[in-house]
C-alpha cells in the first residue's frame, strides 16, 4: 500500500457570473412554454441571480448554486454516430494514456481537449451526410404519411439530426472509460519487462477488463456519497462542462473564441515540435545547470541532484523550468488555489526531507543512487529480482544467498509520505466529513439530496443499485477464473485481498477527489474507481441519463482493455531493452512508472523481512498510523483554533501535503515541470482570476485546452513517426540542445 497516485488534474475555484440566459429544463412545451417534466421544486434547480455576480465560488453548494446551468434540452444520447465517434476517440484517449504511462512524465490527457476534438468531428459528420429529421419533415411537409422511404430511415439512423450536447459527452465518456483500461494494464506490463512472463492476450485483456468493470460496479454502488452529494463536485470535470455547454449552448463556433482556440492551436502545434523533438532543453530549462556544466565528481553529483530534472531520477529540479506544454497542461491553470498551496508546501517539504535523508545518510542511502524507484543490493548495483523469484514466485533458498534488496532513502520517506498520506486520508473523511457522509448515505436511501444537478436528473429512470452489484459480481467471477485457470502469479487469497483493501479504501480516496480535487490510489483498481466517478458526475451535470451513462461506461471500459493491450505491447516490443536496463530511460522514454509498480511488488512481498518488526523499513507501514494521528491532531488544533490571522487552518489538508511531501520519490513527473505547474496555476487562479476576470472566464479554458490539443497531436505524430511506439526510433541530430550523449538540461555527470 506504498504507491500513491496524485490525480492532480483539479477544477477551479472560480467566480463565476451565471449567464443570461435562463435555463431550459425540456423540449416539451406547452404552446411556446419551455416546461420542466417531473423536476425537483423550483428553489432548487433555480440559481440565486441576486447575489451570482459577487460571489466567489470557494465549497461545493457555491458551485451547485453558481457554477455551471442545469438546463435540459432534452436530446436523444446514445445514436450510431455517438457510439462510432467514441469508439475513434476511445482508440485515440486510450493509446495516448499508455503511451504516456511510458514517458518521463506521467499526465493526464485533458478533457477539454477531447471535447473539442469530438466537436468538429462531429459537426463535419451532421454537415457531410443528409440530417434525418430534416429530410422527414420535407417528406412529411409534402402530404406523405405511413412508413417512412427506406432512405429517410438510413439518414435517421446514421445522421439524425445536429450534433447535440449528449451525443457529444456520450462520445467523450466512451473515450475517457476506454482509457482507463491503461492503469489496469500496468500490472502486466512489469510482469512482461522484469519477469520474462508475457502472458496471452486472452488473460491480459480479461484481467484488464475483471479490474474495470470491477472498479465501475464499486463505483456505483457508492454514488450516494461519491456524487449525488453536494460537495461531490469533481472539480477537474469544470473546465470540460464548460467547454461543452459553450459550444453547444453559446455559438462560440461564430466567435472571438473560436478564432482564439484556432491561433491557439495552430501556435502550440507548431512550437511542440521543438521542445518535444527539435530543442529538448526547452523542456528543462535550469541556469544552474548551465552555469555548473563543466563541473565534476562529488560537485557535479550534487549539483544534479538538487538542480537536475530533465530526466526520470535525475535531480530535484529546483529552480527548473519547463517550457514544454505536453507536462504542464490544462490541469496545472484548472487546481483550486486551496490544492495549489498544498501542492506547493508539500513540494517545498519534499525536497528538504529527500536532501536530509539522503545526505543524513538514512536507511545507509549514501551508499545507493540519490533517486531511484529501483531495488539495489547491499554494494549499490542493480537488485536482480528474477534471481530470487523464480517464475515470479518467491524462492527461500535463492533469497538466503542472494540476500535482501535494498531501497534509496528517498524512495523509503516517498513510501513513507504515501503512507502517511493513506492513513490520512480514511482519518480526514471520518473525523471532518463523517456526519456528512452519514447523512448523505441516509439521504441517498430515501432520495433526497441537495444537489441540484442530481435533483434536475430524476426525470429519468435511474440505473438501479443492482445493475451495478451484478456487474461488480461478474468482474469478481471472471477475475477468480483467470487466478485458477491462467499461469499468473497471483494466488486467489491474495486476489481476494487486494480487492478486499481496494474497496475499503476507494470510498475514502473517491470523496478526497470529488471535493478537494486530488484523490489518493493505492491500487489500479482504486485508480479506475476514481476516474470512472468524476465521469459518472460528468454525466449528471451534462443531463445524461443514468441508463445511458451505465451502456456507455461499460462499454468504454470494455474497447479499452483491447485497445490497451495492444498499445502497451507495442511499446514494450519496440524498447524492451531501454525499458529494462536504465532508470532514467531517454527523453522520449522511461520505466521510471513501472519500475515503481515491480519495486512495490517485491518489497510487499519480501513484506516480513523487510517490514516487519526487524525489518530495515519497519517505519513504512507505521507510517499509516503516524499519518492519521496526524490527521487526529490537526482536527483537534482547527478546534481550538479556527484561523491563523485570515487564513482558515482547516485548508490545511494533510493528506494531499502528506502525498506531495513524496511525490517525486515515485518518478511520475519530470521534476523540472513542478515549478512550471505552480507558476502556470497561480498565474491563471490568482492573478486572471481576480484581475482579469472577464478573460479568464471567457478564454482561459479554451486556450489552455487548444493548448493541450496542439501539444498532444505532436506527440502523437512523434510518437509513432519518430519516437518507436511503432516500430525503429529516429532521434533527431544531437546539439547542445538536445544533448542526447548526457542531461537535456546541461547538468554534468559525475563520473
Amino acid at each position: 500500500m506504498n504507491q500513491v497516485a496524485v490525480l492532480h488534474s483539479a477544477g477551479p475555484a472560480i467566480k463565476e457570473i451565471i449567464g443570461s440566459k435562463p435555463p431550459i429544463l425540456d423540449h416539451e412545451s406547452n404552446g411556446d412554454e419551455k416546461i420542466a417534466v417531473g423536476a425537483p421544486p423550483v428553489d432548487l434547480i433555480t440559481p440565486d441571480h441576486s447575489s451570482a455576480e459577487e460571489h466567489i465560488i470557494r465549497t461545493g453548494l457555491d458551485a451547485s448554486r453558481y457554477l455551471l446551468s442545469i438546463r435540459d434540452d432534452g436530446d436523444p444520447a446514445i445514436t450510431f454516430r455517438s457510439l462510432v465517434l467514441g469508439t475513434v476517440m476511445a482508440a485515440f484517449q486510450a493509446s495516448m494514456t499508455q503511451i504516456y504511462l511510458f514517458k518521463p512524465t506521467n499526465v493526464t490527457i485533458s478533457g477539454s481537449f477531447i471535447v473539442l476534438i469530438l466537436f468538429f468531428i462531429g459537426r463535419g459528420w451532421a454537415a457531410i451526410f443528409p440530417k434525418g429529421d430534416k429530410l422527414e419533415r420535407e417528406w412529411r411537409e409534402k402530404g406523405n404519411e405511413g412508413a417512412l422511404p427506406l432512405k429517410i430511415k438510413l439518414f435517421k439512423f446514421i445522421n439524425p439530426s445536429a450534433f447535440k450536447l449528449k451525443k457529444h459527452a456520450i462520445a467523450a465518456i466512451t473515450a475517457s472509460a476506454a482509457s482507463n483500461g491503461a492503469a489496469a494494464i500496468s500490472v502486466f506490463t512489469v510482469q512482461d519487462l522484469f519477469y520474462d512472463l508475457p502472458l496471452t492476450p486472452g488473460v491480459v485483456i480479461l484481467s484488464t477488463l475483471s479490474i474495470g468493470v470491477f472498479g465501475y460496479g464499486l463505483t456505483g454502488i457508492l454514488r450516494p456519497i461519491t456524487v449525488w452529494h453536494v460537495e461531490a463536485v469533481y472539480w477537474t470535470n469544470i473546465p470540460t462542462v464548460k467547454s461543452l455547454q459553450a459550444l453547444h449552448w453559446d455559438h462560440v463556433q461564430d466567435s472571438k473564441p473560436l478564432r482564439v482556440f484556432s491561433y491557439s492551436f495552430t501556435g502550440m502545434f507548431i512550437y511542440e515540435f521543438f521542445p518535444a523533438y527539435i530543442f529538448p532543453w526547452l523542456n528543462s530549462v535550469s541556469i544552474p545547470c548551465l552555469a555548473s556544466m563543466h563541473a565534476t565528481g562529488a560537485k557535479a553529483a550534487a549539483l544534479t541532484n538538487v538542480f537536475g530534472g530533465s530526466l526520470s531520477n535525475e535531480g530535484l529540479g529546483i529552480l527548473n523550468v519547463s517550457l514544454d506544454w505536453q507536462y504542464i497542461t490544462s490541469a496545472a491553470t484548472s487546481m483550486p488555489l486551496i490544492l495549489q498551496a498544498n501542492y506547493a508546501i508539500g513540494i517545498v517539504v519534499c525536497w528538504i526531507a529527500f536532501l536530509a535523508v539522503y545526505y543524513g545518510n538514512a536507511w545507509g542511502g549514501r551508499s545507493l543512487p540519490f533517486l531511484s524507484t529501483s531495488l539495489r543490493t547491499l554494494e549499490g548495483g542493480k537488485y536482480v529480482s528474477t534471481k530470487v523469484f523464480v517464475n515470479g514466485v518467491l524462492d527461500e533458498a535463492k533469497l538466503a544467498e542472494y540476500g535482501l534488496p535494498k531501497i534509496t532513502s528517498t524512495y523509503v520517506w516517498a513510501m513513507i509520505a504515501g503512507n502517511m498520506a493513506i492513513g490520512g486520508v480514511i482519518m480526514h473523511c471520518i473525523i471532518f466529513w463523517g456526519k456528512d457522509i452519514v447523512k448523505a448515505v441516509k439521504h441517498g436511501r430515501r432520495g433526497v439530496s441537495d444537489d441540484r444537478y442530481h435533483n434536475a436528473m430524476r426525470r429519468y429512470k435511474e440505473a438501479p443499485w443492482y445493475w451495478y452489484l451484478a456487474i461488480l459480481i461478474f468482474a469478481f467471477v471472471l477475475g477468480l477464473i483467470v487466478v485458477l485457470k491462467e499461469h499468473i502469479t497471483l494466488s486467489v487469497g491474495s486476489y481476494i485481498t487486494a480487492l478486499v483493501i481496494g474497496s475499503i479504501i476507494a470510498p475514502f480516496s473517491t470523496i478526497l477527489y470529488s471535493r478537494f480535487g486530488n484523490g489518493i490510489a493505492t491500487n489500479q483498481l482504486m485508480k479506475m474507481s476514481l476516474n470512472l466517478a468524476c465521469d459518472l458526475k460528468m454525466g449528471e451535470y451534462l443531463k445524461v441519463p443514468p441508463r445511458a451513462m451505465w451502456l456507455t461506461q461499460v462499454y468504454g471500459t470494455v474497447l479499452g482493455a483491447f485497445i490497451n493491450y495492444v498499445v502497451m505491447i507495442s511499446v514494450v516490443d519496440s524498447h524492451r531493452d531501454l525499458l529494462t536496463t536504465s532508470d532514467s530511460g531517454s527523453a522520449a522514454w522511461s520505466p521510471a512508472y513501472f519500475n515503481s509498480m515491480n519495486t512495490a511488488a517485491i518489497t510487499w512481498a519480501l513484506a516480513k523481512q523487510l517490514y516487519g518488526r526487524q525489518g530495515e523499513y519497519f517505519i513504512v507501514p507505521v507510517s499509516l498510523a503516524i499519518g492519521a494521528g496526524a490527521v487526529v491532531v490537526h482536527r483537534i488544533f482547527v478546534r481550538f483554533v479556527p484561523k491563523l490571522g485570515k487564513i482558515s487552518t482547516s485548508d490545511l489538508n494533510l493528506p494531499t501535503f502528506f502525498a506531495y511531501a513524496g511525490y517525486l520519490g515515485f518518478n511520475q513527473t519530470q521534476s523540472c515541470v513542478i515549478l512550471s505547474i505552480l507558476g502556470a496555476g497561480f498565474f491563471t487562479q490568482f492573478y486572471l482570476r481576480n484581475y482579469k476576470p472577464k478573460f479568464f472566464r471567457d478564454y482561459s479554458y479554451l486556450i489552455t485546452a487548444a493548448f493541450d490539443g496542439g501539444s498532444l497531436f505532436v506527440l502523437f505524430i512523434l510518437s509513432f513517426a519518430v519516437f518507436g511506439a511503432g516500430g525503429p526510433s529516429k532521434p533527431f541530430p544531437t546539439w547542445w540542445g538536445n544533448n542526447a550523449d548526457g542531461n537535456t538540461d546541461l547538468c554534468p555527470i559525475s563520473e
